[in-house]
């Protein structure tokens, strides 16, 4: 009897995926840095941007770095879709698997950082201004397009894990 045919998934797929991730980690990033306000007491103003807080910061970084990694793969995938072959052989499937795993596991965190810096500042005692609510609003925005990024970026790692050669 045949051993069964090996489970793949068409590199098309995977190319879309990857590029979805793509799209939703560089809107992320495009609202984080663009994100500032500007608070007024009477006296004096203050303006607040993103990069005044760490985790808006690991938020940031944890982003850029799923697009470098994405946008690296895409160009393999692309690569692979163009030619039927993979760069590397069964080494660039290992590649891919542990390095979708690690980047995957990296966006998570940064989403969960800017999750918890936003609901944190949202809670206040009341007395913050719709200016500061819609500033941490639209960095929790920022956070859920990093997290659709990682739930994006777990896909992936599954179907690299299908395109690992077989130990017989």
């Amino acid at each position: 009897m045949a051993p069964p045919p090996p489970t793949t998934v068409p590199p098309l797929a995977v190319l879309v995926v990857r590029i979805l991730t793509f799209i939703c980690l560089l809107i992320s990033v495009i609202i984080i840095v663009t994100n500032t306000v500007t608070i007024s007491n009477g006296i004096s103003e203050v303006k607040i941007k993103f990069n005044d807080f760490y985790a808006y910061r690991y938020m940031l970084s944890t982003a850029v770095l799923g697009i470098a990694y994405t946008l690296v793969q895409s160009a393999f995938t692309i690569f692979r879709v163009s030619t039927g072959n993979r760069i590397g052989g069964d080494a660039s499937a290992q590649i891919d698997f542990y390095g979708d795993k690690l980047i995957s596991y990296v966006l998570a965190t940064g989403a969960a950082a800017g999750f918890g810096l936003s609901v944190d500042s949202n809670r206040g005692n009341g007395s913050e201004s719709s200016d500061t609510k819609d500033f941490f609003d639209k960095a929790n925005a920022a956070a859920s397009l990093l997290l659709i990024g990682f739930l994006l970026s777990a896909i992936s790692s599954v179907i690299s894990s299908l395109s690992l050669p077989k130990s017989g």
